[in-house]
């Protein structure tokens, strides 16, 4: 038989099409080749498009998803507790075309996150009482019409669909009251989605680790809720699922680990203590004071940096499955009555951050308003505290004295955990020396300042060192470690520098790259991660004017006053990046990578474009 293919057939096999059918002819099915997206040499980042609510410094976009089939864009507003929809058929000019809300499904809720697969939008919703149970609610991404809601653990945060659609899992984060008098369990959802009219859920816990405790805590899971149990005290953060669905891995941000969930079994097989990082060597070094008002990135022996981290993913390289943290930090502050906690009562809240300086007080631990109640409680009896002379000699501590350890200059204003890094007795009591102090050997900060790459089994593979704070310092050294709000050199160095939170991976052609967004400088640093032991740096994107001269306008266009009475100036930029999507070019609305990152402070929507080079 003898094929022959009409004009309408070739059209159609160039736009990518399976087959067709020539009338003349007898029926012929031809399949075209697959066309492998070529891979890049390198990319980089340029934004070309931007939502603006209008709306500053409170929330209005958070976590953003992408549905391909209609090319739109799904907002997490956190100030309106519902999602914004914007129509990115125009990339380089989205259109607000509604909003999506629970409210009529859980009154008074508010949306946390958002996740879209196959035109299918899941939203984790969170209940009015947020240690009350949440809900998941799906709407349909064409029409924003709702289909159906199941319900949750409490406070429901990030969620995620797993590749074949058929399963969405949450993060039920399950975060206690401010008196920790309610402390929800931390667990996962797993929803059977098969039926999306009636999704069902089976909630996954930390129950049967309850009795492992002290296991836990001796490989290093931060376990530290007032009278929590590990179910109580774990907190899901962020969920990464295996491209075969069978796995899961999940931050547990406060805690410093990951935990491992077996999707099919409904089961945590593994949580993975993350270990500390040793600030202590030079490609491990940091800037710790704001106070200095300059770059002073170097090695402090005895400070560890709890990774911490906040959004996780994953990526194959080399048939092996990597993951990839960004290690923001996070600390426990719950209060109920901040001046009767501080005075002793230990049932008005939970604080665990101190500057470092603050740990060193002729009057002791007992100086009633200047320490956290149940630092009090565990050091009683002590004089204060002092830092071990053989770790810290460097910067002049003695036996009795920290000296110039704890100047403004030196460590003295590193926010670190008082509840770790002390010496203790046989039965993990604090240890006093002679002289009635307690001894720290450690100073633990918050986050690694970093992103890490692991493996399947938390093993760590590589870690970015002190690279982001250096590449922030060599592009923009006139703001170094500057905040979202108001730039100012040096400004965070004493917490958590310039703070990674947000990530998110994009493969092209044969090459992974990960977004990584820079909370509190704000920015995407992008690299090349194909080799998981190897990792390049590609760009650090940030077009922010660093100048506050705008107004501030109400939705009327009236000026917002400030607390003295005076208008209120902003910075015109895209700020605090916290959550990024990557979109695929052959499932982006201008058919090239686009990069959608929403940003919490200056509550914009960005659209960059990855560009092939």
């Amino acid at each position: 038989m003898k094929f022959k293919i009409s004009a309408l057939c070739v059209a159609m096999l160039t736009l990518g099409l399976v087959g067709c059918n020539d009338d003349n002819n007898d029926t012929a099915v031809i399949t075209p080749p697959v066309v492998e997206e070529a891979t890049p040499e390198s990319i980089s980042l340029s934004r070309i498009g931007r939502y603006e609510t209008g709306i500053f410094a409170e929330s209005a976009a958070e976590i953003p998803a992408f549905d391909a089939s209609t090319k739109r864009i799904f907002v997490v507003n956190a100030k309106k507790g519902l999602v914004d929809v914007l129509d990115a058929t125009k990339p380089e000019a989205p259109v607000h075309i509604g909003e999506l809300s629970a409210r009529d499904q859980l009154a008074d809720s508010e949306v946390n996150s958002v996740a879209v697969k196959n035109g299918i939008v899941a939203l984790a919703v969170q209940a009015k009482t947020k240690t009350d149970k949440g809900i998941v609610a799906f709407f349909s991404a064409k029409d924003l019409k709702f289909i159906s809601k199941v319900d949750v653990g409490a406070l429901p945060d990030m969620l995620t669909f797993s590749p074949d659609a058929k399963t969405v899992l949450v993060a039920n984060e399950a975060e206690p009251n401010n008196d920790y008098s309610v402390d929800p369990e931390g667990s996962i959802s797993i929803i059977n989605v098969s039926d999306i009219t009636k999704p069902t859920a089976v909630v996954t816990d930390f129950k049967a680790w309850n009795d492992k405790k002290a296991d836990l805590i001796q490989s290093g899971v931060r376990i530290f809720g007032p009278n929590a149990t590990v179910a109580q005290d774990l907190e899901p953060e962020y969920i990464t699922i295996s491209d075969d669905g069978k796995t899961a891995w999940v931050s547990l941000q406060e805690n410093n680990a990951i935990a491992k969930i077996d999707i099919g079994a409904k089961k945590v097989t593994d949580i993975f203590a993350l270990g500390y990082k040793d600030h202590g060597l030079a490609n491990n070094a940091l800037d710790v004071s704001d106070k200095d008002k300059k770059i002073n990135i170097q090695a402090w022996q005895g400070v560890q940096g709890m990774y911490q981290p906040d959004a996780i993913s994953h990526y194959q390289a080399n048939g092996s499955t990597y993951l990839v943290t960004a290690n923001e930090g996070d600390s426990r502050e719950w209060l109920a009555d901040e001046t009767a906690y501080f005075a002793g009562n230990s049932s008005k809240g939970y604080v665990e951050a101190i500057r470092m300086k603050h740990l060193f007080n002729v009057k002791g631990f007992n100086s009633k308003g200047d320490y956290p109640a149940h630092l009090q409680q565990i050091a009683i009896g002590a004089k204060g505290a002092k830092l071990d002379p053989t770790v810290f000699a460097y910067c002049g501590a003695t036996a009795t004295d920290p000296a110039l350890c704890r100047d403004d200059a030196q460590l003295g204003r590193l926010n670190i955990a008082w509840n770790m890094g002390y010496a203790t007795n046989a039965d993990g009591s604090p240890k006093l020396d002679a002289n009635g102090l307690l001894t720290y050997n450690k100073l633990y900060a918050y986050g690694a300042r970093s992103f890490s790459i692991w493996d399947a089994q938390g093993k760590l593979v590589w870690d970015s060192g002190s690279e982001l704070e250096r590449k922030v310092a060599e592009l923009f050294p006139n703001y170094f470690n500057s905040d979202h709000e108001a730039p100012a050199l040096d400004d965070r160095s004493d917490n958590k520098g310039p703070e990674p939170e947000g990530i998110t991976i994009g493969k092209i052609g044969k090459k992974t790259f990960v977004f990584i967004g820079l909370e509190r400088q704000s920015g995407i640093m992008v690299y090349d991660i194909s080799n998981p032991q190897k990792p390049t740096f590609i760009q650090y994107f940030n077009d922010r004017t660093f100048k506050q001269d705008q107004v501030y306008t109400d939705a009327k266009g009236q000026p917002i006053l400030d607390k003295d009475g005076k208008q209120r100036l902003i910075e015109k930029s895209d700020l605090g990046p916290e959550g990024l999507t990557f979109v695929a070019a052959k499932d982006s609305p201008n058919a090239k990578p686009l990069l959608i990152v929403g940003n919490e402070v200056s509550g914009t929507t960005a659209v960059y474009q990855v560009n092939i080079r």
